[in-house]
């Protein structure tokens, strides 16, 4: 059991290293929290009580919100609000189809015109001719269910994103509450919606909150919503998707500035943040604190590998340091 007490230095421990041809050339530092089956701190890195920014980690509980505001969202929908897709064919087509279904058009969305997440779908998208659209940007299935539930309630669309907005209020209520702590702050997210801060160990312990809530609960049906339909909550290159298809019962959730959180079935679960904001150490660190996890899955190989190239070759790699 390891306790949590605020950390006595700002600077955090080394959760990555980046090591090419045998030289450690540099390291990501963060903080990171296991969480047990009944809910304590198994294990515990840096200062995962201080409040952060979880950005895109927060989706399960937007979804919730919208849910409990009265939507009625399931499968590939409710997965796509809360969603950061990668823009791929069927993540636009389904996002479209949403908002037609609800009167709406893509220009009644206020996410800031964007290039598909996922890499390869940018590319495709430029070679064709294409420029940066709302609908496009990886957070247009959240901002689609937000502006339906705003029609269904006769709340303000034009004002959805303001944090005074009910349903804006009703998302702080539902972080809170899943969290078990009080949100530290309010920022504004990339995609212009309001960002409730918690600490890491709050964060682990919403999607903990998640996975073992009541079936039929708008946390449960979040929860089975994105774990029966990955696809459409990240991409099919993804490793929340890889995750949560290869491992069953598992809720993972990615957001921006390298920040990830995961439950299992069980109640076990994780959340940490790399201090530099840097997505290419994600994928080792998540990996390892998957290996505390227990997971014994060959996808978690595949997520941790994340090779250096000196030109052609593989002459190093990133890889976790604890």
């Amino acid at each position: 059991m390891t306790s949590i007490s605020p950390s006595a230095s700002p600077v955090h421990p080394v959760l990555a290293e980046v090591v090419r041809s045998g030289f450690t050339e540099g390291h990501h530092r963060g903080s990171l929290v296991v969480l047990a089956a009944d809910g304590s701190v198994e294990y515990a890195l840096g200062d995962p009580a201080a409040p952060v920014f979880p950005r895109s980690s927060n989706k399960p509980m937007q979804a919730a919100a919208v849910l409990r505001a009265g939507l009625d969202l399931s499968g590939e929908r409710l997965a796509l609000a809360a969603a950061s897709h990668s823009g791929e064919g069927f993540h636009l087509d389904l996002v479209r189809t949403m908002l037609a279904e609800h009167g709406l058009a893509p220009d009644d969305l206020q996410t800031p015109p964007d290039l598909p997440l996922d890499p390869v779908e940018a590319e495709s998208y430029l070679a064709a001719g294409r420029v940066r659209e709302p609908l496009t940007m990886n957070c247009s299935g959240k901002h689609a269910a937000m502006l339906a539930v705003c029609l269904h309630n006769g709340w303000d669309t034009a004002t959805y994103l303001d944090p005074a907005h009910p349903l804006q209020q009703l998302v702080g209520q539902v972080v809170a509450e899943a969290a078990g702590e009080p949100v530290a702050a309010v920022g504004t997210d990339g995609c212009g919606a309001p960002l409730m801060a918690i600490g890491l160990v709050g964060l682990a312990r919403a999607f903990r909150t998640f996975v073992l809530a009541e079936p039929g609960s708008a946390e449960r049906r979040v929860a089975d919503a994105m774990r029966a339909h990955p696809e459409y909550v990240a991409g099919t290159r993804r490793p929340d998707t890889w995750l949560m298809r290869e491992v069953p019962g598992t809720l993972s959730k990615m957001g921006a500035e390298a920040v990830q959180a995961v439950a299992l079935a069980d109640g076990r679960a994780l959340a940490f943040k790399i201090d530099d904001g840097s997505t290419r150490a994600l994928g080792p660190v998540l990996a390892r604190a998957l290996a505390l996890l227990g997971v014994d899955a060959p996808v978690v190989s595949r997520i941790g590998r994340a090779p250096l190239l000196g030109g052609a070759a593989e002459v190093g790699a990133i890889r976790a340091a604890f």
